[in-house]
């Protein structure tokens, strides 16, 4: 099965077609939003009759909408161009969304157009900018479509460099700078490819990884029985799994804990609930922590690290041994790259919908990076590495309400979380799209089983939430609707509002909050329950059967049709109204892809290993897990430890020839 991603290549600046395009014209794009932020100076109201005359000069305020909020620039012009942009306002995420902005603010100012790509890895960030800058353009009077529609072409684009190393990496996230580092630490000279310009891709967004009995946790008295690990993860996942992939993770990867630590990427360890959690450096440290490994270790050997460069093929020789890399970087020259261990470490495919629907039938968000759409499987298959059994898992970790992003820009973020955190809590009925209860509202309690639940029984599920229900918690916090303790949020999601963070806070304006998420169309209501099932786009019949039969449970304490804990059956009062809450589910990323050995040496389909092809992280997480995700931190932990043995045993097979 191969998936082909469509590669979108400028074609041409030519400066003088556009002030020929632009001379005289007057129409303003309809589509384009104009910013409600009122210009510094008078607005044009048509564009300058001189021939060359472009804009009217000043600097005008422009806004759009990005991935994380709203997009404020202030763009600067003269009669003829864009002199200066700046972006006054903005939440995108650090070292990823913001690096994207700063490029795009260079790239607009030299090429004088808005038809520009949108920056790998930051999509939405990317046209956000772009449109917030069309709208400052169409207040000093010039033509947006005609912006849009200057491409601009590749300095390079005929250019073919060669380049040679010991060891390719190909991906800089966790597993990649791993790999990359232990390989020049083993000897070799490593060239680092990486698509976007950040360096850390997921792990710049996570909070832990799960890292065994590290020297820190048997310290602080947490020392897991490795035996028993072992033996429950391989029948939790149905034996479908490789065992010596799972040994080698669970008895390594405390030692990865001291590797980064010596490196100076220093976790912190908490014992979460008998796990061995390590929280990750603080979010704005990261990438330039990875980025000093890398220096110490891969450029101080000799290596390079090449970012805003992608992967487009594997090379082989004559007997099918992958012996170096094409790729391409952002100017568009060609390079070359031969060596005699590659290394894939490209994050998966669960940017890609249409091949996660194809392989795994989820049709929920896409909570990782925007950039990881399958190059790198595609690049592997074609040489013929095996496409496994369970290709299509997913790693489904995390509720998310559809009306959070709309609400933060009307409410604080603690108001704006009503709806998330009831997502979380047992307390109320769950129901799926079609109208049915699907399940016991306590899997909400841990989040694997509260992804995994929600998505076998489609894109979405309903929490139902009464007006009784919305005062108990206007006048006693969680602790009105039964809560024991406080939602299972990952800590990122409450960070902003964790004063409020208690079970005993009144949550003051609810009933308003509610309205709004109605209004917004992220949720619905009904003054019976008849009339939410309708509004919803529920089978009416099909939720009343669900809606009566739990209202039963919540009279008796007993829950026929789930075994719910009568503890959590918290009426719902005697009338309306009624809401629900749109509830989607989060990838956090493509589980798998390729099949690997305990070298990580990339296997073909008679599962013998490919020469030369090495894959760690995500790409090859399909050996620890049958279909899904199962596990806490398992994700990033793996990764960095896959990505420090993988590397080494890359190089070492690099230096022997």
């Amino acid at each position: 099965m191969k998936f082909r991603v469509k590669q979108y290549f400028a074609l041409s600046l030519i400066l003088t077609l556009l002030l020929t395009t632009l001379a005289g014209c007057s129409d303003q794009s309809q589509s384009t939003p104009k910013a409600e932020v009122e210009p510094s100076e008078p607005v044009a109201e048509s564009t300058a009759t001189s021939e060359n005359k472009l804009y009217t000069p000043g600097t005008y305020k422009g806004e759009a909408k990005g991935k994380e909020g709203t997009i404020e620039v202030e763009v600067t012009f003269d009669e003829t161009s864009i002199k200066k942009i700046e972006v006054i306002n903005q939440s995108e995420t650090e070292g990823i969304g913001a690096e994207a902005l700063e490029t795009l603010q260079e790239q607009i100012v030299k090429t004088q157009s808005l038809g520009l790509d949108a920056i790998s890895g930051a999509s939405e960030t990317s046209y956000g900018m772009l449109e917030a800058v069309a709208s400052a353009v169409e207040k000093a009077g010039g033509n947006v479509e005609a912006l849009k529609a200057v491409k601009v072409e590749k300095e390079n684009k005929d250019v073919t460099q060669n380049l040679s190393a010991d060891v390719v990496v190909i991906g800089a996230g966790a597993s990649g700078t791993s790999a990359a580092v232990s390989a020049a630490d083993a000897g070799a000279k490593v060239i680092l490819i990486e698509k976007t310009a950040t360096i850390g891709g997921a792990s710049n967004l996570s909070w832990a990884g799960k890292f065994y009995n590290s020297s820190v946790s048997v310290e602080n008295g947490l020392n897991i029985a490795i035996e028993d690990e072992i033996a429950n993860w391989i029948v939790n996942n149905h034996w479908r799994v490789d065992a010596s992939a799972i040994r080698q993770y669970v008895t390594k990867s405390g030692e990865t804990y001291d590797w980064l630590a010596e490196k100076g990427y220093q976790t912190k360890f908490l014992n979460f609930a008998g796990e061995p959690l390590h929280m990750l450096p603080a979010y704005e440290e990261r990438q330039g922590l990875l980025r000093k490994m890398l220096a110490d270790s891969v450029e101080a050997n000799g290596g390079q690290v090449l970012t805003e460069t992608t992967g487009k093929s594997l090379m082989t020789d004559e007997s099918g041994n992958v012996v170096g890399v094409v790729a391409e970087k952002a100017d568009g020259t060609v390079l070359e790259i031969s060596a005699q261990s590659v290394v894939i470490a490209t994050g998966g495919y669960a940017a890609n919908s249409k091949m996660v629907k194809e392989l795994f039938g989820f049709e929920g968000i896409n909570g990782g990076l925007g950039q990881n759409i399958g190059e790198g499987l595609e690049m592997a298959w074609s040489v013929g590495a095996k496409v496994p059994d369970n290709v299509g898992g997913q790693m489904l970790h995390q509720t998310l309400a559809k009306s959070t992003k709309a609400l933060k820009e009307t409410y604080e973020p603690f108001k704006a979380s009503y709806p998330l955190m009831l997502t979380y809590l047992p307390s109320f009925m769950n129901v799926a799209p079609a109208g049915n209860r699907f399940r016991d509202e306590t899997a909400t309690l841990t989040a694997v089983a509260a992804a995994n639940t929600s998505a076998f029984n489609g894109a979405y599920h309903l929490v139902i939430v009464s007006e009784s229900q919305l005062e108990a918690l206007e006048s006693n916090g969680m602790a009105g609707v039964g809560a024991k303790k406080l939602p299972g949020m990952p800590p990122e999601f409450y960070i902003p509002y964790k004063d409020q963070y208690k079970l005993d806070t009144p949550w003051v304006d609810v009933k308003e909050v509610f309205e709004k998420m109605v209004a917004n169309g992220d949720g619905f209501k009904g003054n019976s329950p008849e009339e939410l099932a309708q509004n919803a786009g529920m089978d009416v019949d099909y939720f009343m059967e669900a809606f009566n039969n739990y209202q039963k449970a919540i009279e008796t304490g007993v829950d026929n049709d789930f075994g719910k804990s009568s503890e959590y059956l918290v009426p719902m009062g005697e009338s309306g109204p009624y809401y629900a809450i749109i509830a989607e589910i989060n990838n956090l990323g493509s589980v798998g892809g390729l099949l690997v050995n305990k070298d990580f040496q990339v296997l073909n389909d008679k599962r013998v290993p490919i020469k030369g092809l090495y894959a760690v992280g995500l790409e090859s997480e399909g050996v620890l897990f049958n279909d899904t995700y199962v596990g806490n931190g398992v994700g990033i932990g793996y990764s960095f430890t896959s990505g420090r043995i993988g590397g080494n045993n890359a190089a070492l097979d690099a230096l022997e020839q």
